[in-house]
């Protein structure tokens, strides 16, 4: 029936099986390639997509944090509502970065050092800490000083001893010259530079009714004191920061004062600094003193940096410390490095960035810290007196940096206090620009250390201004 030309194959049913598996590998190497050649485009749009937006990409997380930064400063109008209702809150706003590195600051007692002649060393030289707590205060010795007595101008043209000071009064004007200050005229100026052993100059207190009133109980302690550490905050200003690094002999022997107003005392009353029943903040005997003579606040703090001699008629030696420092080291050590070892009666700092009063001037107008006009009156002063261009005077660098200030009470050192204190009232309230003028007259004043910047900086913990002070309204 069959050609027998016809060829028969058998497949059996393994080989069946074999076959049916080869061809499930065709097929799921075919569906491997499909996928691969489907990741490969969506990687070719993705790249596509990124060289078109790679700007806007950049763009975007740039200015999410710049409005996150934007945002970090901006204050919450209650609160500034709440600071503007209440004369006893901060006038101005701390930043964040300032109160950390004031907070890193305080209470600091490491020293500061610097390198001489290849070799570390502490800027300031105290003495060990035993010899320390054997320190006193010297006996009078004899004055070598040309000025023998100081006699202070009154308004009822009776000059009165250093020893018959007047703490009370009431200003009734609030203009550089006032029943404070008394009117000096330039040829009592000119007069009060004059150097003889019985010398009269304005000194502030030239009327009873001149202000700055003082209690009969603060008067009687201030009258007690031997040696003085001051420092002063009127207007609401900065907070009082207590001393450290004192020797038990200077806890004992040593007069810590702060002159605060009445702005002030409420104001660190509201942040729960109350003064105790003793007068006491901590180690800070407070002195509140009533009807200031200028509106203008760094006018009255120039009284108790300057006029210590006339605030503590009975004290030998003094230290005035800027209420933006926190002052660190032992009273009597300091006197002594830099007062009693060099025979100095006068310890103020260099200034650190400049040397030239006419120097300062320009920084002090370019920095709007006085009236253009201001400095203009007082520096065609100067030169008209003669004062020259030189960067030191007396072999001293001229100009200072008077937030502390050690000295001897001498009839000699008052006097360039009292003719400082009246260049400041004549022209501005930036002493730096009149200090070199006063020394550069006194010719006669030789024993001044101008001790440098890190010792300063060994001196006080610098807090910086926490807050602008209000200024009085008459």
């Amino acid at each position: 029936m069959f050609n027998n030309n016809s060829v028969s194959i058998s497949v059996s049913d393994d080989e069946s099986d074999e076959l049916s598996r080869a061809r499930a590998r065709v097929r799921k190497k075919r569906k491997k390639l499909g996928i691969r050649n489907n990741g490969n485009g969506l990687s070719r749009w993705l790249i596509r997509k990124l060289l078109k937006y790679w700007m806007f990409l950049i763009l975007l997380p740039a200015a999410a944090l710049l409005l996150f930064e934007v945002s970090s400063f901006v204050v919450s109008p209650h609160a500034g509502k709440s600071q503007n209702s209440s004369g006893s809150e901060h006038s101005s706003i701390t930043k964040p970065s300032q109160e950390k590195k004031s907070e890193g600051n305080l209470n600091r007692l490491d020293p500061t050092t610097r390198v001489v002649g290849g070799v570390r060393e502490r800027c300031l030289k105290l003495l060990p800490p035993e010899e320390l707590d054997h320190l006193d205060i010297p006996s009078s010795k004899e004055s070598t000083s040309p000025v023998r007595e100081l006699v202070y101008i009154s308004e009822n043209n009776t000059p009165f001893m250093e020893r018959n000071i007047v703490l009370s009064g009431q200003s009734t004007n609030a203009t550089r010259f006032n029943l404070f200050t008394g009117n000096q005229s330039l040829d009592q100026r000119d007069n009060s530079f004059k150097v003889n052993a019985t010398a009269a100059v304005h000194c502030g207190f030239y009327s009873q009714n001149g202000g700055f009133k003082i209690s009969d109980e603060d008067r009687d302690f201030m009258l007690s004191c031997k040696a003085v550490v001051s420092t002063c905050a009127f207007g609401g200003g900065d907070d009082l920061y207590q001393p450290i690094g004192m020797s038990a002999a200077s806890i004992r022997k040593v007069c810590y004062v702060a002159f605060w107003d009445e702005v002030t005392l409420a104001t660190q009353e509201s942040a729960g600094h109350k003064v105790g029943e003793d007068g006491l903040i901590g180690k800070w005997r407070i002195i509140v003193v009533r009807n200031l003579p200028f509106s203008d606040q760094r006018l009255n703090g120039k009284i108790p940096k300057m006029l210590g001699h006339r605030l503590f008629p009975h004290a030998k030696y003094s230290i005035w410390v800027d209420s933006k420092s926190q002052f660190r080291r032992d009273p009597l050590g300091v006197f002594e490095a830099l007062l009693w070892r060099s025979n100095s009666v006068l310890a103020i700092s260099e200034h650190g960035a400049r040397s030239s009063v006419y120097d300062e001037a320009k920084a002090v107008v370019k920095k709007n810290k006085a009236k253009p006009d201001e400095v203009e009156v007082q520096l065609t002063q100067y030169r008209k007196d003669g004062l020259p261009e030189d960067k030191r005077f007396n072999g001293k660098k001229a100009l200072s940096e008077a937030s502390v200030i050690v000295r001897e009470h001498t009839p000699m050192t008052n006097l360039l206090m009292c003719l400082w204190f009246n260049e400041v009232v004549r022209f501005t309230s930036r002493d730096q620009l009149s200090f070199p003028y006063v020394l550069w007259r006194l010719k006669v004043l030789k024993n001044i250390n101008m001790f440098p910047v890190c010792t300063r900086k060994d001196l006080v913990n610098s807090m910086g201004h926490l807050r602008k002070a209000k200024p009085l309204i008459h």
